[in-house]
Formats: C-alpha cells, sequence, structure tokens
C-alpha cells in the first residue's frame, strides 16, 4: 500500500475529515491532503504522531516500513 493510501485508510478509519485528523497530528489540513496525494511525505516528528494516533486507536501502522523505504528525510 502506498504511504498516501494508508494515510487516508486511518484517516477513515477512524472517521475523521482531512481537517479533523490533521487537527489530531498538530499539522495542517493541506499536510493531510498532501500526504494522501502521495505530494509530500512526513517528517520525522510527524510520523511519530501518526505512529502514535495509531497505537491509541488500535489501528495497524508500522512506522519502521515507511522509515525504511526511506520516506521521511
Amino acid at each position: 500500500m502506498e504511504f498516501g493510501e494508508k494515510i487516508k485508510h486511518i484517516r477513515v478509519q477512524s472517521l475523521l475529515s482531512q481537517e479533523a485528523f490533521a487537527k489530531e497530528l498538530g499539522v495542517s489540513y493541506s499536510t493531510v491532503n498532501r500526504w494522501e496525494k502521495d505530494k509530500t511525505k512526513p517528517n520525522y516528528r510527524a510520523l511519530k504522531s501518526i505512529d502514535n494516533f495509531c497505537k491509541i486507536h488500535k489501528i495497524s501502522f508500522d512506522i519502521s516500513e515507511y522509515a525504511l523505504e526511506g520516506h521521511i528525510l
């Protein structure tokens, strides 16, 4: 699954809009939108926020899969 698809899956599974999901992660709506469209990738801080969000909501997310693929700078 591409990173953008995974982010959208997490958001939809949580029943959140892009705006609400962005607020949960401490990023802007446009940032989530760019992630979902695979235009940009999150930095390490944002990736950790996604990982923590998934742990809290019991959603499968393997942070190492994306870190090892070079998705974070």
